[in-house]
């Protein structure tokens, strides 16, 4: 059992301030009543109902950040039998990530059994800020740092406008450390960016995630997301849809 306005928060709809509000004003339901009473407890399955919506109370949410190792595949199986990141995570859950990084890409992936935030997240449209941290083969020019910028072209298609910036250059190796936000997720987006301007990307991994970073976690390393943290991914899609 646990009090309904801490459960309204908990599968995200709002604070749990503002559900106790909901919930005085008579905008709450619980299997079809309405309930003003803030002591009021409910248990899984029962049907929630806030300002019109019925919430999916059906099963509890995981959500889990991990800084994605090497030689790992972003799936839930792998048929060349390769581990997968959902070995790593040690739950009885069925989980799935959300979005994807490549076999040899590290950094930040989040993984969860919600399917609604997991859609948000991986929607066109929802222009989530990702960081990655680029090495380069050769010295990236300031001109080509304006041209990721501005967006190169991919398969017929311009990339949206970019955060970029020179981290360091390695003029004896040769070599470029860029940083780089994008809002898309394209398939290969990074590497594919620069290889659009005659560089191969060596090393790529994703330091940020909207509100999300690594610290604190070696590769192979996971944690679980806090209510906090859920409520603000599900606030950072509300406010770029709106």
């Amino acid at each position: 059992m646990e009090r309904l306005q801490k459960k309204i928060a908990n599968l995200g709809y709002c604070s749990r301030r503002k559900a106790e509000e909901l919930i005085t004003k008579g905008e709450v339901l619980v299997n079809g009543k309405v309930v003003t009473k803030l002591g009021t407890t409910v248990k899984q399955g029962d049907v929630i109902t806030v300002e019109g919506n019925i919430l999916d109370n059906s099963k509890s949410y995981e959500y889990y950040l991990l800084n994605k190792p090497k030689a790992v595949v972003t799936t839930t199986s792998d048929e060349k039998g390769r581990k997968t990141v959902t070995d790593i995570i040690r739950t009885s859950t069925r989980i799935y990530p959300i979005g994807r990084l490549d076999y040899d890409t590290t950094g930040i992936l989040l993984l969860t059994n919600d399917g609604t935030l997991a859609n948000l997240l991986m929607q066109p449209n929802s222009q989530v800020e990702k960081t990655y941290i680029a090495k380069v083969e050769g010295i990236i020019s300031i001109s080509d740092v304006q041209k990721l910028r501005n967006g190169v072209l991919i398969e017929g298609i311009k990339t949206r406008k970019a955060k970029v910036k020179i981290k360091s250059v390695d003029k004896k190796k040769q070599t470029s450390i860029v940083e780089i936000t994008i809002h898309e997720g394209k398939n290969h987006q990074i590497k594919k960016m620069f290889e659009a301007l005659g560089y191969k990307v060596v090393k790529l991994r994703r330091e940020k995630y909207a509100n999300l970073n690594l610290k604190g976690l070696m590769p192979g390393e996971y944690r679980a997301l806090t209510i906090k943290e859920v409520k603000t991914l599900y606030s950072l899609c509300k406010n770029k849809k709106d």
